[in-house]
């Protein structure tokens, strides 16, 4: 089933600035209703003032974040080939549209009818063609901002500050300012090297999802603490959002882009395989 959601403004923007994740946190029960391969549109008020129509969606999965997570306990992971982030700042004027469809939204101002768990609502498929029909054609967004999430952890963990730089440089000198300020003021190094090896410590050197214990077959550590939500995409640099991976694992995650159930202790992959954990000491506890 479609859902519409309310970006609000601020937080659209600051995203454009630092990347799209190809995320959306939310604590409305409706996220659960959202299938592979549906729609999760958003529409945000522009620079002009305009209610304007912000993303397509199409999605990945809906999984569960950690308890307690600040962002809302849902976590919709959208599907990074085939959703779309129009240009908000050239794109008409939407209200009216959105004022005619299936879910209510008389408020004078009509942001003020999307606040709270009111920001997600549930469309019919009719007002999802009408929607498909009004943004086909509108401007998108042809290079949308990701990193390689796997690169910066290893250039974050190892100190290669210079290779990091370049992958964060961009064309647009404020744009670049605010992803180092996000990424330096959310990560720091000796709190993340005591971090990834608090993991180690935890599970003496072992894979949680294949078990692996490079530790007892070679006598040194082979697997690496790996960032579930990444860094790049909001992901919290804290023990909470880490676990242990063999190098095939990690390589395997990062590859596939998988998709993690906190509530499971899953992790699933683009063609439908799943992993649990099968040792977990500290995230069902968190």
């Amino acid at each position: 089933m479609p859902l519409l959601y309310h970006w609000q403004s601020e937080n659209y923007y600051r995203d454009a600035r630092f990347g799209f994740g190809y995320h959306l946190n939310q604590g409305n029960p409706l996220m659960q209703t959202l299938q592979t391969g549906d729609s999760l549109w958003a529409f945000t008020r522009n620079r002009s003032k305009q209610y304007v129509f912000a993303a397509e969606l199409i999605v990945r999965a809906c999984t569960k974040n950690a308890p307690n997570y600040r962002y809302g306990g849902y976590r919709v992971w959208a599907d990074i080939e085939r959703s779309r982030y129009f240009d908000v700042d050239n794109s008409p004027n939407a209200a009216p549209l959105i004022r005619s469809l299936s879910v209510q939204a008389s408020a004078d101002v009509l942001g003020r009818s999307f606040q709270g768990h009111a920001a997600v609502r549930q469309l019919t498929e009719l007002d999802h063609q009408v929607l498909a029909r009004f943004t086909d054609g509108l401007p998108i967004l042809d290079a949308v901002s990701f990193y390689s999430e796997d690169e910066i952890e290893a250039k974050l963990i190892h100190g290669d500050f210079e290779e990091l730089d370049s992958l964060i440089r961009t064309d647009d000198p404020s744009r670049e300012a605010i992803r180092r300020k996000y990424l330096y003021e959310s990560w720091n190094k000796t709190r993340s090297q005591r971090l990834a090896h608090e993991v180690r410590d935890i599970y003496e050197g072992k894979c949680q999802v294949c078990g692996f214990d490079p530790l007892d077959e070679y006598g040194f550590h082979l697997c690496h603490a790996h960032h579930i939500i990444w860094l790049s995409r909001g992901g919290e640099d804290d023990i909470s959002n880490l676990c242990l991976l063999c190098p095939n694992h990690h390589q395997a995650v990062h590859a596939g882009d998988a998709i993690f159930d906190f509530e499971s202790l899953l992790f699933t992959y683009n063609n439908g395989y799943s992993e649990s954990l099968r040792i977990d000491e500290h995230l069902a506890a968190s």
